[in-house]
């Protein structure tokens, strides 16, 4: 069997056009805007990784595209360890590791294919995100959680999204428990962390990126959203030397969060 394989996930039809847009001269302004925020990332070249540049740059393409983030204001990375936090979240949308991004600035894990995205990829790689090969079989998966293990016990936070792939809302779908093993072997707390969009207070699909669905597809439905907003919620960080019970804890916590939607 193969280790990497994955749920079906959603299919693109769960994505629905919002029935608030902004018309397509709205639309062209936030493309624009877009545009703009990635040709400052490139130049950044380097400097795009060091200290709150992932933030802030973050902030300024969400607001290029008029989503609105409510999210805490203390960092996701549990305080007072000298390991980092393994952050764990659900996964909705390509828009998720922005938003999380804005939140705080860390390293993050991504399937090999988003590398070779068109300035997606070249973005991600100076960020230092950590490409897993889903094609390289059992023998890959402990060279994965070595290397994630590696980065938590120097003292930097990863994020990883466990479900392996991506579902139009916060509790579809399930976590896989190896990313977990990670913060075992390096002694790192789990944070817990759920990630929901919604227009006009009602939970919203979309900023789904599903299926076999493009990213143009995806990006335009942002794009011509009126009042799209991501919230952030951070949950009490999770401690533990088994990782079944890890993963089964942070899920709960993750998927209780749901509610937090509609509050």
């Amino acid at each position: 069997m193969n280790p990497w394989a994955v749920d079906a996930g959603c299919p693109r039809s769960c994505a629905v056009r919002p029935a608030a847009r902004v018309g397509p001269a709205g639309a062209g302004l936030r493309y624009a805007a877009l545009a703009r925020e990635l040709i400052r990332c490139l130049a950044l070249g380097g400097r795009l990784g060091e200290g709150v540049a992932p933030r802030i740059q973050a902030r300024r393409v969400l607001g290029a595209l008029g989503v609105e983030l409510e999210a805490p204001t203390a960092p996701l990375s549990a305080p007072g360890s000298p390991r980092g936090t393994l952050i764990v979240a659900n996964h909705i949308s390509w828009l998720d590791v922005v938003a999380l991004l804005a939140v705080e600035p860390v390293s993050f894990v991504a399937k090999k294919e988003v590398g070779r995205w068109p300035v997606v990829g070249t973005l991600a790689r100076r960020l230092g995100t950590q490409f897993i090969d889903r094609d390289g079989g059992r023998h890959a998966l402990p060279l994965m959680v070595g290397e994630l293990a590696g980065t938590l016990a120097s003292g930097r936070s990863a994020l990883v999204f466990p479900q392996a792939t991506t579902w139009c809302s916060v509790s579809s779908g399930r976590f896989r428990r190896a990313a977990f093993q990670a913060a075992v072997d390096a002694g790192a707390a789990v944070r817990p962390v759920t990630v929901a969009y919604r227009v006009g207070g009602t939970t919203s699909t979309s900023a789904a990126f599903l299926g076999d669905e493009g990213f143009g597809g995806s990006l335009r439905r942002v794009a011509a959203a009126c009042g799209l907003t991501v919230r952030i919620t951070a949950h009490a960080p999770l401690y533990g030397d088994d990782r079944r019970t890890l993963a089964a804890g942070a899920w709960a916590a993750v998927s209780a969060g749901e509610a937090d939607v509609h509050g």
